[in-house]
């Protein structure tokens, strides 16, 4: 790979030991995919919760940390995903006091490289979202997709070493979504259907996910004929990227790429593959049955915007829960504060629900905590959280917002 003076100067310790290690590591990135060059990224974003880390992880973190210099720090804003821990609830939820310290450690070694504890996966809608044609150096998939999609900014799927890299030295290698070749349509989709709630959108980005099933691969959509909100688009990708690893899509006449279908097919107009209404009932057949118990209601994955809370304020007002059922909201920080202020979380809370700041249900030790408290069934509006939660030991339901509210009151899925 090409190297100019400032990233040579990294290379030899010129800048630190951090910035040694970060360059190198970005170096081996870069080999792997053939990148020539490395290109300037104007933030980053880590993934880093104990449970992914481990304290094999937190070592490392606290050894970067220990170097204790201005050079030893993030040179670009840097900023993170959910944490596994709320540390003012886990001990309620039957997480440990080791998990919890963990936790503590994580967050004090980030905070001593400059890193901006956000703690959240919706980023692009509360913390300086990057702009048309920024590169940034993102970890979460439906980060990534989001600002690879809607708002057409440029980043790989970083994992955390390489996102903690970006931070440190502000670029990352110059490969695939960095690339204009590489966010050009492979596949074309079009639909006759367009979705009428947040789950029903996550299901047709499931549903293209799966048919794409590969990183390379980027669908343009056509079909929709108005904009998606801000938190449609959201559940449409974060299901695509679980279901294919799909990083980019395009929508015709709506995502700031795709102004026609010429635009985004400059490689050749892929053939049309249609999706039915019928298609997308099919797969939301997978995921639970009316008259299934219900343990535990999640609201997740992504994390809930303030719009979100609103609309789940609204639908709990004057019920209570099932006595032998539980419901978990994560929210991000900045919109908790937003929630508490503007009422929703008493509301929320006043029906027995739990809201939780600054995690998400998945990366929060959830086959633990679900042992602890005896959760086996979990409900769900979030397609990406039903496709991935399986794997933690639960059976996964998937209904909209207000089917969801109305299962817990009655314990079971209606």
């Amino acid at each position: 790979m090409q190297l100019n003076k400032e990233e040579k100067a990294m290379l030899n310790g010129e800048l630190g030991e951090p910035a040694k290690w970060a360059l190198a590591h970005m170096l081996q990135v870069g080999q792997m995919f053939d990148a020539e060059s490395f290109v300037n990224v104007s933030q980053a974003h880590m993934m880093a919760d104990p449970e992914s880390l481990g304290e094999a992880g937190v070592h490392f973190l606290e050894q970067l940390a220990g170097h204790g210099s201005v050079q030893s720090q993030v040179r670009i804003p840097m900023i993170t995903d959910p944490r596994g821990v709320d540390l003012t609830q886990y001990q309620a939820l039957g997480q440990t006091e080791e998990m919890a310290n963990l936790e503590r450690r994580t967050i004090k070694a980030c905070e001593q490289l400059g890193i901006l504890m956000t703690n959240t996966c919706i980023n692009y809608q509360i913390t300086m979202p990057p702009v048309l044609g920024d590169h940034v150096a993102y970890g979460d998939t439906g980060v990534v997709i989001y600002t690879n999609s809607v708002l057409g900014a440029r980043s790989n799927f970083e994992g955390g070493p390489s996102a903690i890299a970006a931070g440190i030295t502000g670029r990352t290698p110059k490969y695939g979504l960095h690339l204009n070749e590489k966010r050009q349509s492979t596949r074309r989709f079009s639909i006759n259907h367009r979705p009428g709630n947040l789950t029903e959108w996550g299901i047709l980005g499931a549903e293209i996910g799966r048919r794409c099933n590969s990183y390379w691969e980027v669908p343009v959509i056509e079909g929709i004929t108005t904009a998606p909100t801000s938190d449609e688009l959201k559940h449409f990708g974060a299901a695509m990227a679980s279901f294919g690893s799909t990083p980019l899509f395009h929508i015709v006449g709506i995502t700031p790429e795709a102004s026609s279908l010429e635009v985004v097919c400059q490689n050749g107009i892929p053939p049309v593959e249609k999706i039915s209404e019928d298609e997308l009932y099919q797969l939301q057949d997978q995921f639970g049955k009316k008259g299934d118990k219900v343990d535990v209601v999640v609201f997740a994955a992504p994390q809930l915007s303030i719009i979100e809370l609103a609309d789940l304020a609204k639908l709990v007002d004057g019920k209570k829960l099932h006595s032998k059922t539980d419901m978990i909201v994560c929210t991000a920080p900045g919109v908790a504060a937003d929630s508490e202020r503007l009422g929703f979380t008493r509301r929320i809370e006043s029906c027995g629900a739990r809201l939780l700041v600054g995690t998400c249900f998945y990366n929060q030790y959830a086959k633990e905590i679900g042992e602890a408290n005896g959760w086996k069934t979990i409900l769900s509006n979030s397609t990406k959280i039903v496709n991935i939660i399986s794997g933690y030991g639960y059976k996964p339901a998937l209904r909209n917002m207000e089917q969801c509210v109305a299962s817990a009151v009655a314990g079971e899925i209606l």
